[in-house]
């Protein structure tokens, strides 16, 4: 297992260096230019798409598939993710969590379009994803199968581990409950969500998050509240800090840009494509739409529950910061591992051991949501295989059942090795998924106007994929439009 580890770090040293930073940040920033920032100019359409989208007997309501998008999103790398990067990347680091999440949401857009363009009916269910915008947007039947299969053993091998360990972790940390104990709970709690499929596993989404997310930045507000005198100082460490220039860990500047934007794309899934399936399966009349839903949870996941985060530490003094040495540049909760014990610590020094149990529910219910997430996403991608083709239902109940076992499994690893095989694994798939998305990019700028030149007119915009000769493999689209034509001409009649 060591030597697995030492190969994953040195993997994703590579992978998660400087060239992705300018990949990212600057095919966000291009994206975001050609699509005249869409991602913020049209906010209050992305508010308004999300309570409008229609239920659906082959998919998710646009809001279900939001809700399934934020479960994903919002998880445990909100609160570990955001410890970590601070630990690696300093106070600065959450500056660079804040430039990702603007050019990410852009990313998201982009990616968000592209599953629903690409999407299609297996099984008498929508499923849409990053395998199959590579399949049939960039016609490449072997790349988008080789994608499909690491996705899913990334998401078993590292992904599920990694967030039902931080799960445990903190569950122990504050209720002395044993790691394993916990991992039987969480795999039964799995099995009964998943065994329903995506309309169980949607209907789940839709209620638990939207009180999971707004908790834990409720009670961000109160600390922030109780230490009101302290945030100008921690707004200018956070800039010092990460333009270098702060004394003691302003040199670390490009160290704060690699963790704020490793632990920020872990974190909003910007990029990563384990956001796409969820976007894919949504009833919505225009992939436009879901785009821009699928954009606005970027800025839930980051710019709200990430800073929520970072600022409860930050203003409580709960931090420590490594130098590239290994030696620490600052130590306040010495030798303490960073993870979710850092933000326990924040909130148990405003109000004693509730502020422990309290992350500790959050920890439970933002790794449940995300692994029920991960869960669709790798059913999505398996399902790639039987397009056009029955799938057999023994498929998905052994995908289940290895599911559930990893998930146990990784309770009872050490945190930092499951990063590591994190970093490693997600790597890949980034660099596939934003190259992919860079080749596709041309086409959502076509649908964006198509899109604004229908709302111009006074029409709620339906996609004809007969309107787009240069935009081929859309024939799932041709009873989606038909049936909201025929909405349309009724509700003109009326």
């Amino acid at each position: 297992m060591k030597s697995i580890v030492d190969m994953a770090v040195t993997i994703g040293g590579y992978l998660w260096g400087m060239p992705l930073i300018v990949c990212f940040l600057g095919s966000g920033l291009i994206f975001s230019i050609a699509l005249r920032f869409t991602q913020i100019r049209n906010l209050k359409e992305m508010v308004k798409l999300l309570f409008n989208g229609e239920d659906s007997e082959k998919g998710l309501s646009s809001f279900q598939a939001f809700a399934l998008a934020i479960a994903g999103r919002v998880g445990t790398g909100n609160i570990a993710g955001v410890a970590t990067a601070i630990c690696y990347g300093g106070p600065g680091a959450l500056f660079w969590m804040w430039v990702v999440a603007i050019v990410g949401a852009g990313i998201s857009f982009v990616e968000g379009t592209v599953a629903q363009l690409y999407k299609e009916e297996i099984n008498g269910e929508y499923r849409g994803g990053g395998p199959f915008y590579i399949r049939k947007g960039l016609k490449m039947d072997r790349l988008a199968k080789f994608f499909a299969v690491a996705f899913i053993l990334t998401m078993i091998l590292t992904q599920t581990g990694l967030h039902a360990n931080a799960m445990a972790s903190a569950v122990e940390a504050s209720f002395g409950i044993k790691s394993w104990i916990c991992g039987i709970v969480i795999i039964a709690l799995l099995a009964v969500v998943i065994i329903g499929g995506v309309k169980r596993i949607g209907s789940v989404a839709e209620k638990v998050v939207p009180f999971m997310a707004g908790a834990y930045i409720l009670m961000a507000l109160i600390v922030i509240g109780l230490n009101i005198n302290m945030l100008p100082s921690v707004i200018k460490l956070i800039f010092t800090s990460a333009f270098g220039q702060d004394q003691i860990i302003g040199a670390a500047m490009g160290t704060a840009m690699i963790w704020g934007t490793k632990r920020a794309v872990f974190s909003s899934d910007a990029g990563l494509s384990t956001a796409s399936p969820s976007a894919g399966c949504a009833e919505v009349s225009h992939p436009i739409k879901q785009g821009m839903v699928q954009s606005f949870s970027i800025y839930i996941d980051t710019l709200f529950v990430c800073s929520a985060t970072g600022f409860m530490m930050l203003m409580t003094n709960c931090f420590n910061v490594l130098g590239t040495d290994g030696q620490y540049l600052v130590n306040n909760l010495g030798d303490m591992e960073a993870g979710p014990v850092w933000v326990q610590a924040a909130l148990n020094s405003q109000f004693a051991t509730i502020g422990g149990m309290f992350i500790a529910v959050e920890m439970f219910i933002f790794g449940y949501t995300t692994i029920l997430n991960l869960y669709y996403g790798s059913e999505t991608n398996l399902a790639l295989f039987y397009s056009g083709k029955r799938q057999p239902a023994y498929v998905n109940t052994i995908l289940r059942i290895v599911y559930l076992a990893f998930t146990f499994y990784g309770t009872v690893l050490t945190a930092s090795d499951v990063w590591n095989l994190s970093d490693a694994c997600l790597g890949v798939l980034l660099w596939i998924n934003m190259i992919t998305l860079c080749m596709l990019a041309k086409k959502v700028v076509r649908l964006l106007r198509d899109y604004e030149a229908q709302k111009k007119a006074g029409l709620d915009p339906i996609f004809d994929p007969e309107q787009f000769d240069d935009i081929a493999n859309t024939e799932s689209w041709i009873p989606i439009r038909d049936r909201y034509m025929a909405k349309r001409k009724v509700d003109e009649k009326v």
